[in-house]
This record gives structure tokens, sequence and C-alpha cells, in this order.
């Protein structure tokens, strides 16, 4: 069944990323996936390991 990875910035609380698996998991059941098939993988990158338009996300401050 689906196999979900967010990458995302540090700095999400416990409680933000329960809301964002439960909505993820939520549009998955409604698309008749039953609810514990859907696997969801967070991952946590620091913003100087994360880059767009050739410039450190940490630097874009």
């Amino acid at each position: 069944m689906p196999i979900v990875t967010v990458e995302m910035w540090l700095g999400r609380s416990t409680d933000q990323k329960r809301i964002l698996i439960e909505g993820i998991t939520d549009a998955f059941v409604k698309l008749g996936t039953p609810k514990e098939k859907v696997t969801i993988i967070l991952k946590d990158n620091p913003k100087f390991n994360w880059a767009e338009g050739g410039k450190l996300s940490s630097d874009m401050t």
C-alpha cells in the first residue's frame, strides 16, 4: 500500500506532525485505502541542508 515521504524543514512540533499525518492518512482513506495500510515517513531537514536557486535556505533569511 502507499508509502508517503514528506521532507520539510526542522521546527514543527510533534502536535503539528500529528495533524499532518492525520490529514495525509485521511486523504488516502477517502480514496479507499485502509487506514492501517498508509505508511508515512517524515524527514526533518535543517535549512543548511536545503537549497533553492543555488543558495542555501539558511542564507535566505
